[in-house]
Protein backbone atom coordinates (compact mmCIF):
# COMPACT_ATOMS: atom_id res chain seq x y z
CA UNK A 1 0.00 0.00 0.00
CA UNK A 2 1.62 3.51 -1.02
CA UNK A 3 1.21 6.26 0.77
CA UNK A 4 -1.61 7.87 -0.87
CA UNK A 5 -3.93 4.70 -0.27
CA UNK A 6 -3.07 4.68 3.28
CA UNK A 7 -3.91 8.37 3.48
CA UNK A 8 -7.21 7.49 1.32
CA UNK A 9 -8.14 4.88 3.88
CA UNK A 10 -7.74 6.99 6.54
CA UNK A 11 -9.49 9.75 5.14
CA UNK A 12 -12.71 7.84 4.51
CA UNK A 13 -12.93 6.85 8.67
CA UNK A 14 -12.46 10.40 9.20
CA UNK A 15 -14.89 12.18 6.91
CA UNK A 16 -17.42 9.08 8.11
CA UNK A 17 -17.17 10.89 11.47
CA UNK A 18 -17.18 14.51 10.76
CA UNK A 19 -20.13 13.70 9.08
CA UNK A 20 -21.82 12.27 12.30
CA UNK A 21 -20.64 15.55 14.04
CA UNK A 22 -21.56 18.41 11.96
CA UNK A 23 -24.86 17.65 9.72
CA UNK A 24 -24.36 19.46 6.35
CA UNK A 25 -26.92 22.15 6.84
CA UNK A 26 -24.78 23.35 9.83
CA UNK A 27 -22.13 23.78 7.52
CA UNK A 28 -24.54 26.26 4.81
CA UNK A 29 -25.97 28.00 7.59
CA UNK A 30 -21.92 29.38 7.77
CA UNK A 31 -21.24 32.85 7.78
CA UNK A 32 -19.09 32.08 5.13
CA UNK A 33 -21.18 29.82 2.83
CA UNK A 34 -22.77 32.57 0.74
CA UNK A 35 -19.53 35.02 0.04
CA UNK A 36 -18.84 35.53 -3.34
CA UNK A 37 -16.00 33.71 -4.21
CA UNK A 38 -12.56 34.92 -5.92
CA UNK A 39 -11.04 33.10 -9.41
CA UNK A 40 -7.83 31.41 -9.22
CA UNK A 41 -7.89 30.17 -12.16
CA UNK A 42 -8.53 34.23 -13.65
CA UNK A 43 -5.69 35.55 -11.21
CA UNK A 44 -3.38 32.87 -13.07
CA UNK A 45 -4.72 33.94 -16.50
CA UNK A 46 -4.05 37.02 -15.73
CA UNK A 47 -0.46 37.03 -13.77
CA UNK A 48 2.87 37.67 -14.74
CA UNK A 49 4.02 34.83 -11.53
CA UNK A 50 1.43 32.68 -11.47
CA UNK A 51 2.86 31.55 -7.64
CA UNK A 52 0.33 29.83 -5.59
CA UNK A 53 1.84 29.35 -1.97
CA UNK A 54 1.04 26.98 0.44
CA UNK A 55 1.01 27.08 3.78
CA UNK A 56 2.12 23.38 5.35
CA UNK A 57 3.26 22.30 8.62
CA UNK A 58 4.68 18.88 7.41
CA UNK A 59 4.44 16.08 4.53
CA UNK A 60 4.79 12.51 4.72
CA UNK A 61 7.94 13.10 2.23
CA UNK A 62 9.67 15.90 4.33
CA UNK A 63 8.09 15.39 8.24
CA UNK A 64 8.26 18.60 9.86
CA UNK A 65 8.56 21.92 7.24
CA UNK A 66 8.18 24.06 10.14
CA UNK A 67 6.04 24.19 13.00
CA UNK A 68 6.35 27.79 14.01
CA UNK A 69 4.44 29.88 11.68
CA UNK A 70 1.01 30.95 12.68
CA UNK A 71 -1.49 30.90 9.38
CA UNK A 72 -2.42 34.78 9.81
CA UNK A 73 1.20 35.90 9.36
CA UNK A 74 2.40 34.06 6.52
CA UNK A 75 -1.27 34.48 4.75
CA UNK A 76 -0.35 38.46 4.96
CA UNK A 77 3.38 37.82 4.01
CA UNK A 78 1.96 36.16 0.84
CA UNK A 79 -0.52 38.84 -0.14
CA UNK A 80 2.09 41.39 0.16
CA UNK A 81 4.34 39.48 -1.62
CA UNK A 82 1.98 39.57 -4.70
CA UNK A 83 1.49 35.68 -4.98
CA UNK A 84 -1.59 34.32 -7.27
CA UNK A 85 -3.31 32.45 -4.05
CA UNK A 86 -3.12 30.28 -1.58
CA UNK A 87 -2.68 26.53 -0.72
CA UNK A 88 -3.91 25.45 2.75
CA UNK A 89 -3.81 21.98 4.14
CA UNK A 90 -6.14 20.81 6.05
CA UNK A 91 -5.57 17.29 6.81
CA UNK A 92 -4.61 16.77 10.63
CA UNK A 93 -2.94 13.30 10.38
CA UNK A 94 -0.02 13.47 7.97
CA UNK A 95 0.23 17.05 7.40
CA UNK A 96 -0.62 18.60 10.51
CA UNK A 97 -3.18 20.91 9.14
CA UNK A 98 -6.75 21.70 9.98
CA UNK A 99 -9.94 23.43 8.35
CA UNK A 100 -9.23 26.07 11.12
CA UNK A 101 -6.10 26.96 9.30
CA UNK A 102 -8.17 27.99 6.43
CA UNK A 103 -10.48 29.85 8.28
CA UNK A 104 -7.92 31.62 9.92
CA UNK A 105 -6.08 32.36 6.38
CA UNK A 106 -9.72 33.50 4.83
CA UNK A 107 -9.57 36.41 7.74
CA UNK A 108 -6.40 37.24 6.92
CA UNK A 109 -6.52 37.77 3.38
CA UNK A 110 -8.19 38.52 0.45
CA UNK A 111 -6.39 35.92 -1.49
CA UNK A 112 -8.39 32.94 -3.57
CA UNK A 113 -7.59 30.28 -0.80
CA UNK A 114 -7.26 26.54 -2.11
CA UNK A 115 -8.46 23.77 0.46
CA UNK A 116 -5.69 21.57 -0.36
CA UNK A 117 -6.66 18.46 1.02
CA UNK A 118 -7.99 14.43 -0.31
CA UNK A 119 -11.11 14.80 -1.45
CA UNK A 120 -13.47 11.62 -1.43
CA UNK A 121 -16.52 12.80 -0.41
CA UNK A 122 -19.37 16.08 -1.40
CA UNK A 123 -19.00 16.56 1.88
CA UNK A 124 -15.40 18.00 2.06
CA UNK A 125 -16.66 20.44 -0.93
CA UNK A 126 -19.15 21.82 1.73
CA UNK A 127 -16.73 21.78 4.54
CA UNK A 128 -14.49 23.94 2.00
CA UNK A 129 -17.10 26.17 0.92
CA UNK A 130 -18.15 27.09 4.87
CA UNK A 131 -14.72 27.34 5.76
CA UNK A 132 -14.01 29.95 3.33
CA UNK A 133 -12.24 28.54 0.30
CA UNK A 134 -12.58 29.53 -3.37
CA UNK A 135 -10.83 26.77 -4.66
CA UNK A 136 -11.12 22.86 -4.02
CA UNK A 137 -8.50 19.99 -5.78
CA UNK A 138 -9.35 17.08 -7.17
CA UNK A 139 -6.61 14.24 -7.15
CA UNK A 140 -7.24 11.85 -10.08
CA UNK A 141 -5.20 8.90 -8.56
CA UNK A 142 -8.00 8.45 -6.05
CA UNK A 143 -10.83 8.81 -7.50
CA UNK A 144 -12.65 7.37 -10.57
CA UNK A 145 -14.07 9.16 -13.80
CA UNK A 146 -17.48 9.41 -11.98
CA UNK A 147 -16.30 10.76 -8.86
CA UNK A 148 -14.37 13.45 -10.83
CA UNK A 149 -17.31 14.81 -12.77
CA UNK A 150 -19.77 14.52 -9.80
CA UNK A 151 -17.32 16.67 -7.49
CA UNK A 152 -16.16 19.02 -9.83
CA UNK A 153 -20.11 19.97 -11.37
CA UNK A 154 -20.87 19.69 -7.57
CA UNK A 155 -18.36 22.27 -6.78
CA UNK A 156 -19.03 24.74 -9.91
CA UNK A 157 -22.39 24.61 -8.48
CA UNK A 158 -20.81 26.25 -5.42
CA UNK A 159 -19.29 28.89 -7.37
CA UNK A 160 -16.10 27.31 -6.46
CA UNK A 161 -12.94 26.59 -8.67
CA UNK A 162 -12.11 22.93 -9.33
CA UNK A 163 -7.76 22.08 -9.63
CA UNK A 164 -7.76 18.57 -10.77
CA UNK A 165 -4.26 16.64 -10.38
CA UNK A 166 -2.69 14.45 -12.32
CA UNK A 167 0.23 12.20 -12.25
CA UNK A 168 0.64 10.38 -15.11
CA UNK A 169 -1.22 10.50 -18.89
CA UNK A 170 -3.14 7.90 -18.06
CA UNK A 171 -4.84 9.96 -15.03
CA UNK A 172 -5.47 12.66 -17.74
CA UNK A 173 -7.29 11.05 -19.96
CA UNK A 174 -10.16 9.64 -17.83
CA UNK A 175 -10.19 13.40 -15.90
CA UNK A 176 -10.58 16.26 -18.36
CA UNK A 177 -13.83 17.59 -18.77
CA UNK A 178 -15.77 20.37 -18.82
CA UNK A 179 -16.26 20.89 -15.12
CA UNK A 180 -12.62 21.73 -14.24
CA UNK A 181 -11.02 25.09 -14.42
CA UNK A 182 -7.22 24.26 -14.07
CA UNK A 183 -5.23 20.67 -14.53
CA UNK A 184 -2.23 20.89 -12.31
CA UNK A 185 0.71 18.13 -13.18
CA UNK A 186 2.84 16.92 -9.64
CA UNK A 187 5.56 16.10 -10.66
CA UNK A 188 6.30 14.04 -7.33
CA UNK A 189 5.89 10.48 -7.89
CA UNK A 190 3.75 9.33 -5.00
CA UNK A 191 4.97 6.09 -4.64
CA UNK A 192 8.66 7.13 -4.76
CA UNK A 193 8.47 10.63 -3.45
CA UNK A 194 11.18 10.91 -6.16
CA UNK A 195 10.33 14.46 -8.26
CA UNK A 196 11.03 15.50 -12.09
CA UNK A 197 10.06 18.57 -14.07
CA UNK A 198 9.86 16.19 -16.69
CA UNK A 199 6.15 15.11 -16.21
CA UNK A 200 5.38 18.63 -16.60
CA UNK A 201 6.67 18.66 -19.91
CA UNK A 202 5.52 15.47 -21.42
CA UNK A 203 2.37 16.10 -19.81
CA UNK A 204 1.98 19.52 -21.23
CA UNK A 205 0.98 18.84 -24.92
CA UNK A 206 -1.96 16.81 -23.77
CA UNK A 207 -3.74 19.20 -22.04
CA UNK A 208 -6.33 20.86 -23.53
CA UNK A 209 -5.75 24.66 -23.93
CA UNK A 210 -9.28 25.91 -22.38
CA UNK A 211 -8.01 24.87 -18.95
CA UNK A 212 -4.86 27.01 -16.70
CA UNK A 213 -2.26 24.44 -16.50
CA UNK A 214 -0.52 24.01 -13.06
CA UNK A 215 2.84 22.70 -12.37
CA UNK A 216 3.08 20.89 -8.68
CA UNK A 217 5.68 20.22 -6.65
CA UNK A 218 9.71 20.60 -6.84
CA UNK A 219 9.73 24.28 -8.37
CA UNK A 220 12.17 25.62 -5.78
CA UNK A 221 13.83 27.97 -8.21
CA UNK A 222 13.38 30.55 -10.92
CA UNK A 223 15.34 28.35 -13.62
CA UNK A 224 11.75 25.91 -12.90
CA UNK A 225 9.23 28.07 -13.63
CA UNK A 226 11.69 29.96 -16.96
CA UNK A 227 11.97 26.25 -17.86
CA UNK A 228 7.96 25.42 -17.62
CA UNK A 229 6.45 28.90 -18.56
CA UNK A 230 6.92 27.83 -22.58
CA UNK A 231 5.07 24.32 -22.21
CA UNK A 232 2.38 26.68 -21.47
CA UNK A 233 2.07 26.51 -17.63
CA UNK A 234 0.37 29.62 -15.93
CA UNK A 235 0.72 28.42 -12.42
CA UNK A 236 3.18 27.15 -10.13
CA UNK A 237 2.63 25.64 -6.91
CA UNK A 238 5.56 26.21 -4.31
CA UNK A 239 5.62 24.98 -0.72
CA UNK A 240 8.23 23.88 1.08
CA UNK A 241 10.29 26.63 -0.52
CA UNK A 242 8.50 29.52 1.05
CA UNK A 243 7.56 27.45 4.37
CA UNK A 244 10.76 25.99 5.00
CA UNK A 245 12.46 29.43 5.59
CA UNK A 246 11.43 32.07 8.57
CA UNK A 247 9.47 34.24 6.68
CA UNK A 248 7.30 32.50 3.62
CA UNK A 249 5.80 35.90 2.89
CA UNK A 250 9.30 37.84 2.50
CA UNK A 251 11.17 34.36 0.50
CA UNK A 252 7.68 34.76 -1.65
CA UNK A 253 8.64 38.26 -1.99
CA UNK A 254 12.14 37.91 -2.94
CA UNK A 255 11.13 35.27 -5.52
CA UNK A 256 8.89 36.58 -7.68
CA UNK A 257 10.95 40.29 -7.78
CA UNK A 258 13.83 37.81 -9.79
CA UNK A 259 10.76 36.76 -12.10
Amino acid sequence: MNILDKITLDKRKEVTLRKSLIPTSQLEKSVLFNRPTISLANNLKNSKSGIIAEYKRRSPSKSVINNGLNVQDVAKGYENAGVCGMSVLTDGKYFGGSLDDLLTARGSCNLPLLRKEFIIDEYQILEAKAHGADVILLIAAILSRDEIKLFSEFAKRLNLDVLLEVHNEEELHKSVMPSLDMLGVNNRNLKTFAVSLETSKSLSSIIPDEFVKVSESGISNIEAIKELRPYGYQGFLIGENFMKTDNPGESAKNFISLL
